[in-house]
């Protein structure tokens, strides 16, 4: 009997050492012996990563993922496609996320103050060979119209981003200049036969 309690308090002894307390080790009736029971927690089998380059089937360049550990360990690290988020990684992605937002919104300012100038310099002119009545030779195109811009403003566009309805006889059309996707410049076309 004395070498059951002493082995009990042994036990207890080891079960203060883990933070573990007497109300968790449990005397069997009858039976002298202490059973301790703990819970292991599950490894952790899942990594937070961020792509360093597309991966099919997984992501873009740059988004932030969890991934099985032993798919990150194996295949995604020795390969240099991903790597682990650190704070300083988040820190850095979240300035690079202002700085590529601050330029977007100075190009799109850009575009504004370039759509302003457009739309208060007035009709633009176009000359073409005349024929019966108010029909003009052949069609003003994108082209032509980037051709008088870059004369009158010095400003070179891209004829891509020009909108010209069909135009075949002389009178004044509105064409539209797509500076910037949320930016549309509307300018004047005045065509007149020689």
């Amino acid at each position: 009997m004395a070498n059951a309690t002493v082995t009990a308090s042994s036990t207890l002894s080891w079960l203060h050492s883990f933070g573990g307390t007497h109300n968790e080790a449990t005397n069997v009736a009858g039976r002298n012996r202490v059973f301790v029971v703990f819970a292991q927690k599950k490894a952790k089998n899942t990594r937070k990563i961020m792509l360093k380059e597309d991966v099919e089937y997984l992501g873009k360049k740059g988004k932030l993922l969890d991934v099985k550990a032993g798919y990150f360990r194996n295949y995604l690290l020795p390969m240099g496609k991903a790597q682990i988020i650190t704070p300083a990684l988040l820190k850095e992605m979240k300035m690079e996320e202002e700085r590529i937002e601050a330029e977007k919104q100075r190009v799109k300012e850009e575009a504004q103050q370039l759509a302003l100038m457009f739309e208060t310099v007035g009709a633009f002119k176009v000359k073409r060979k005349g024929g019966k009545g108010k029909q003009i030779f052949g069609s003003v195109t994108a082209q032509d119209l980037v051709d008088i811009i870059k004369a009158q403003l010095r400003r070179d566009l891209d004829k891509r981003i020009v909108s010209l309805p069909e135009i075949r006889e002389t009178g004044e059309y509105i064409a539209e200049l797509k500076l910037h996707p949320e930016v549309t410049a509307r300018v004047r076309v005045n065509v007149y036969a020689n």
